[in-house]
């Protein structure tokens, strides 16, 4: 199970972090994952660690803003995102995939566990 948290409203240029807690599988071993659905779009995905925190990846329209981390002893996963832009809006979810290797996709069929989602408004 996933269950995200941290979202809320931001002003641009303002920061955020969402949590991503999970429980009911070895999170140490699972890539983690996170996506987003913008109002009347489909879902994009956004970043992506390994399972052991070895290296991360970022979609290139958060590279540079967002930071994407894991603590295996909390077995939570974190999206610190900064310089927070309205196209930044959206929900946010955080998903678990057994391979320990980031899929860098939206497509929810790759993932084992998939969150319900947090909501993030950036506005003025």
């Amino acid at each position: 199970q996933l269950v995200e948290s941290g979202g809320g409203l931001a002003q641009p240029g303002g920061s955020l972090r969402l949590s991503c807690a999970a429980s009911g599988f070895t999170f140490s071993t699972y890539a983690m994952s996170w996506a987003r659905q913008a109002p009347g779009k489909g879902l994009e995905w956004v970043s992506g660690i390994y399972g052991d925190s070895s290296r991360t990846y970022y979609a290139d329209s958060v590279k540079g803003r967002f930071t994407i981390s894991s603590d295996n002893a909390k077995n939570t996963a974190y999206l610190d995102m900064n310089n927070l832009k309205p196209e930044d809006t959206g929900v946010y979810y955080c998903a678990a995939d057994s391979s320990g290797i980031p899929r860098m996709t939206d497509d929810q069929t790759w993932y084992d566990y998939w969150g319900q989602g947090t909501q993030v408004t950036v506005s003025s």
